[in-house]
């Protein structure tokens, strides 16, 4: 019978936490235990738990350390589980009911297959559904790591299930990336398990107002220096590299976009174009943002 340690690190979610392990309770699957990671919170973080404790007993660990990172604090919980399975939940997201079963489906009787993700919707701040992330069908599952490479294929986070014995093998999430860490770990599971996919929606992802202004610079760098590591592995040639950068340009073009920086829209755009004009996408992107910056478009 398969069991799962359930990794949450939180940071100062306090507003969100009972919301998340509320999700957890209402699984219908039931052999779980939860590895409460507290990343150096100073809001009531402690006293939550504490409610939880007294209630579910020895099926939550909770953890303090200093705070390191998301990545840390995921680290330790790895370094404490002891389940066949892992599954991510971050502090301000929601599961639902079917989460764990369906994603442990795509480990039956597929001892190839070491990590499985599945469908999640976008919520806001109060919980409202903004959109529903479809997937890649055409590459979601199998030997698909050139696929996660060059960014072809998304594997959210609060989706993901994968063996204990993947980290054993492949190690743990890199902390000298500050962004992409997660995209990291997958790849280098993919390069030696196949990856599972379950087709159905099985986790909320919150967003919040500020996501579209993040750091953009910073992003852009956490992702050259993941496609600058893996360049030359199985699958991660040259032309994976020019779509994987393509891909990136695009998508920061389209933050430009929503940020009205039409400047910096066109030239990613402009960018992404030239390092793959076969994606019509790319073309798209770039034809939309330079049509809005000679102001024939809106």
């Amino acid at each position: 019978m398969a069991t799962v340690d359930i990794i949450v690190p939180t940071y100062n979610t306090a507003k969100y936490l009972p919301i998340a392990l509320d999700s957890v309770l209402a699984q219908t699957f039931e052999d779980w235990r939860i590895l409460l990671i507290d990343d150096g919170s100073t809001d009531n973080t402690a006293d939550i738990v504490a409610s939880y404790q007294e209630r579910l007993g020895s099926k939550l660990v909770y953890i303090k350390q200093a705070n390191g990172g998301v990545s840390a604090a995921r680290n330790n919980g790895i370094r404490h589980a002891t389940a066949e399975f892992l599954a991510l939940l971050d502090a301000d997201d929601v599961w639902l009911p079917w989460r764990l079963a369906e994603s442990l489906r795509c480990f039956e009787d597929r001892p190839e297959v070491g990590l499985a993700y599945g469908l999640i919707s976008r919520i806001d701040s109060e919980g409202t559904v903004i959109d529903t992330f479809k997937g890649n069908r055409r590459n979601a599952q199998g030997k698909i790591a050139p696929y996660i490479y060059m960014r072809s294929v998304q594997l959210p986070t609060s989706s993901m299930m994968f063996r204990k014995a993947c980290t054993d093998k492949v190690g743990v999430f890199d902390e000298t990336l500050k962004q992409t860490e997660d995209r990291d770990l997958w790849l280098r599971m993919a390069f030696h398990y196949e990856v599972g996919f379950a087709p159905r929606v099985i986790s909320l992802y919150r967003t919040s107002d500020d996501s579209l202004t993040t750091d953009s610079d910073g992003m852009l760098k956490a992702q050259l220096q993941f496609i600058e590591k893996h360049y030359g592995s199985p699958g991660c040639g040259m032309t994976a590299r020019r779509i994987a950068l393509s891909h990136i340009y695009r998508q920061r073009a389209e933050a430009f976009g929503l940020r009205q920086q039409m400047q910096g829209a066109v030239q990613s755009s402009l960018r992404a174009l030239a390092l793959y004009p076969l994606d019509l996408s790319n073309v798209r992107t770039a034809g939309s943002f330079l049509l809005r910056y000679a102001g024939l478009y809106r």
